[in-house]
């Protein structure tokens, strides 16, 4: 089974190409990696961290990405994608599926068109739904999301049988055991934009090094998502090493900021915590404790308001006292964590589907709930953020004939890309802020 993957951050890669792997049902299934271009490509050393590899990995546009597809259409059999997992937010996904329903309007031979969510929904439910309707499969990561999904397209009226109920392709590795009654190796997951203000992210830091004082037999890890100047699926305007920095006496010896693989920082944790990070549920499958953050407030801002039954809301100043939380086994099971089947049986129906669908000498149009019909003021312009026009088709000169890119021009164009890239990387995280105070003198 050949599958292509597009995606367009490395959380989304990390997601989408694990998932293609569970859909596979192979280790190494033929993996051709996109990514699409924008503001959170990852780097060189954000790919080489999610440590999931393609055969084949490509920087592209979304009309670059529809050519692709109708070349390898029209190639040979055996260069044919058989699945295509789109790993993006859901303005792209819709326009990639208006995309591919203008390169197959009516039922053909073509790639069926798995998408998803890469952790936790907590926010624009029904907005992140309706941009990713028209899949063959969207895929949830849990019987809570699955019912939460039918319920929003059952509501407009739109087909709900492309949900289809997994869990996190990313769950695994070795269940927790616990040495002692105490914490030894506390992890704060840290999130790229929750909070968003530079007070709640001054808080959660500086509390972190207080449980480190507390504490001094423990280690403090404050696990960051990426480096100064790299993005990831959120902006992250106040990148926690520069506001460590300004930490008055500094960091405590035993709490220190370090990056790498959840799986592996996790294989030495005793006590999770987090504000609403995908990481906390990444710790329950483990049976490690885990601490959902309150101090804050309990607010869909925050996302942590998805936790409520589990067990596991809590504050730094229980934390500071020694409670280490106990998760709900009903809620775990209801959110895909520690389901009433083995987790490596999670994929079966969405493998058997996928499966199917392959096997088909024709698969219907994609039709997706957006239409010029349904949403005539909104989806044009959406498709036109991705130079697609209302058709969906690209619009003039957002392909360039492969006779124009030559070596040197390739070479120049991506200096400049990422040139540009790093200028406004250096924006958000150090202009705008610097604007911001001004404005507040």
């Amino acid at each position: 089974m050949r599958v292509a993957v597009l995606a367009d951050s490395d959380t989304r890669w990390k997601w989408g190409a694990l998932t293609a792997r569970r859909l596979a049902d192979a280790d190494e299934p033929a993996l051709t990696g996109f990514l699409l271009r924008g503001r959170a490509t990852p780097t060189a050393r954000q790919l080489g961290e999610v440590g999931v590899r393609a055969d084949r990995l490509t920087e592209v546009t979304c009309a670059e990405f529809l050519a692709e597809m109708r070349s390898a259409a029209d190639g040979a059999p055996e260069g044919r994608y058989d699945v295509v997992v789109l790993a993006l937010v859901g303005g792209a996904v819709q326009a990639v599926l208006h995309g591919l329903r203008a390169l197959w309007p009516e039922p053909a031979r073509r790639p069926a068109v798995v998408t998803g969510y890469v952790g936790v929904v907590y926010e624009k439910l029904a907005d992140g739904l309706l941009l990713r309707h028209g899949a063959d499969l969207v895929l949830a990561n849990s019987r809570h999301d699955a019912d939460r999904f039918r319920a929003v397209y059952e509501g407009v009226g739109a087909d709900p049988s492309a949900v289809t109920e997994t869990a996190l392709p990313f769950l695994g590795g070795a269940p927790y055991e616990q040495q002692t009654s105490r914490a030894h190796t506390v992890v704060f997951a840290a999130q790229p934009s929750v909070p968003e203000s530079r007070a709640d992210r001054n808080y959660l830091l500086r509390r972190a090094a207080g449980h480190a004082r507390r504490h001094p037999d423990r280690e403090v890890l404050v696990k960051l998502r990426s480096k100064p100047g790299e993005h990831t699926t959120h902006l992250e305007e106040l990148p926690y090493q520069r506001l460590a920095e300004r930490i008055p006496g500094g960091l405590p010896a035993n709490c220190r900021l370090v990056y790498g693989h959840m799986g592996e920082v996790l294989d030495r944790t005793d006590l999770l915590v987090t504000v609403s990070s995908t990481a906390a549920l990444e710790s329950l499958h483990r049976g490690i404790p885990t601490a959902v953050l309150t101090d804050l407030g309990i607010r869909e801002a925050l996302g942590n308001h998805h936790f409520l039954g589990s067990g596991c809301l809590a504050s730094w100043d229980e934390l500071d006292a020694g409670l280490r939380p106990t998760a709900d086994p009903q809620w775990l099971a209801r959110h895909g964590v520690a389901a009433d089947r083995p987790y490596d049986r999670a994929f079966d129906g969405a493998r058997a589907r996928v499966a199917g669908l392959a096997a088909l000498d024709r698969l219907p149009a994609i039709t997706p709930y957006y239409t010029p019909t349904t949403a005539p003021g909104y989806l044009p312009g959406l498709l036109a953020r991705h130079h697609l026009g209302p058709d969906g088709t690209p619009l003039p000169g957002a392909v360039r004939p492969a006779a124009e890119d030559s070596t040197l021009r390739r070479y120049v164009r991506s200096a400049l890309r990422d040139a540009a890239r790093g200028a406004y990387r250096q924006g958000v995280q150090r202009v705008a802020p610097a604007i911001r105070r001004m404005g507040e003198l």
